[in-house]
């Protein structure tokens, strides 16, 4: 193996678990969620509004700075978004409030708006050319390992370990400090221009991605908003219905959907190519009838079955309607379609959340948790028949 070939396998590697290091942070506080409720005396109303932030952090980072990394270089804004996370920790260490929730979420938000697109696109470009058909999963890996890692890390230091509050995020810090090493370790993967342009990003759809985008949009909401409700309200799910007051359980169903994710993308190669959206969709539907009998029957089996399920779903139908989508898509606009649809896709985790929070004081967690499952399968449904009708049309098509 030649010098070249080895440098590009390091650096895919630490570029990997540096955008794996910045994800945890991102989902580091989910099952601490329980302990702020009853230190701070928060409802879940307030608990909706955490999460929103962090959601408006994200699309606010994905609209500004979503096409920075072209004209900076991809390791100046790794480097933003490890900044960022930095900062998020440490108001959640000092600023223990409702206020510091709030700003802590919003950093947190923009560190994985930054990092999302930058490190995704780094691990793509600086991977060896015997890595080319693996490079997406790899970065892709990245990101939801990281998420799923973040509550679990959290819920076992909470649970088992001193200072429950403080001990993950100074964890964190730690790792941070290394994963700026990371950055500072791997060559540059971007051609940057003489003069940067940067400038707030434009997503748009050209006219022939729309029949596609459209239907890739409505699983995104299936997959993202049950993404949203595992990362916020599952802890009280299982706390309020269930009895599991321990953080290290809390935080391994948590885990198990994004681990699931991650298996379903990966399982995608040996799935007809054509079936994708059928599988991921269909998983959806079947997880999220696991998950609304986990709630009526009290019971975490159920729970964990519906968050593996559902998480390979999700997994299946997002990289789907995501290769969809940028197959169809002109090479000098992807970038934009690539932003316009993880916008949406962050906007579906924080509006069903939104949702529930706002009516869980009115309805009640069981009834309206019962509701969330049977319109997400709802949705998932209309993704599975709307992709159907689109290929079959362009299936169709004269050649």
């Amino acid at each position: 193996m030649s010098d070249n070939q080895a440098h590009a396998r390091r650096d895919t590697v630490l570029a990997a678990i540096a955008f794996l290091i910045v994800m945890i942070g991102t989902t580091l506080p989910t099952p601490l969620y329980a302990l702020y409720e009853q230190q701070l005396g928060f409802g879940p109303t307030w608990l909706t509004l955490i999460f929103s932030t962090y959601a408006a952090g994200v699309i606010a980072a994905l609209l500004v700075a979503g096409g920075w990394s072209d004209q900076l270089g991809r390791r100046p804004m790794m480097f933003a978004a490890i900044a960022m996370s930095a900062i998020s920790a440490v108001v959640f260490l000092s600023w223990q409030s409702i206020p510091g929730l709030l700003v802590g979420r919003l950093f947190s938000g923009f560190s994985a708006g930054i990092m999302t697109g930058t490190g995704t696109v780094a691990v793509i470009e600086l991977a060896p050319k015997a890595w080319r058909g693996l490079a997406t999963l790899i970065a892709t890996g990245a990101n939801m390992l990281g998420l799923g890692l973040g509550p679990l890390l959290a819920g076992i230091t909470s649970q088992y370990l001193p200072w429950p509050l403080h001990l993950s995020y100074s964890g964190h810090l730690v790792m941070l400090g290394l994963a700026t090493l990371f950055v500072a370790m791997i060559r540059e993967s971007a051609q940057r221009p003489a003069k940067p342009r940067l400038q707030v990003q434009r997503p748009s759809i050209p006219a022939q991605v729309r029949p596609l985008f459209i239907p890739a949009c409505i699983a995104g909401l299936a997959g993202f908003g049950v993404a949203g409700l595992f990362t916020s309200m599952v802890p009280s799910i299982m706390g309020q219905l269930m009895a599991q007051k321990g953080g290290a359980v809390i935080g391994a169903v948590i885990c198990m959907f994004f681990i699931a994710s991650t298996t379903g993308q990966a399982l995608m190669k040996w799935l007809p190519e054509h079936r994708h959206m059928t599988f991921g969709c269909s998983a959806l539907i079947l997880g999220m009838l696991a998950f609304g009998y986990s709630i009526a029957s009290h019971q975490v089996l159920w729970l964990l079955l519906g968050a593996i399920i559902s998480g390979a779903g999700q997994g299946i139908a997002f990289r789907a309607g995501m290769a969809a989508v940028t197959a169809a898509t002109p090479a000098d606009q992807k970038a934009a379609v690539t932003s316009a649809l993880f916008i949406v896709l962050y906007g579906s985790m924080a509006t069903p959340v939104i949702a529930v929070g706002v009516s869980v004081p009115s309805f009640g967690l069981s009834h309206v948790g019962e509701l969330f499952a049977g319109l997400v399968a709802l949705v998932a449904l209309v993704a599975l028949v709307s992709m159907a009708v689109v290929q079959g049309r362009r299936s169709s098509e004269p050649a």
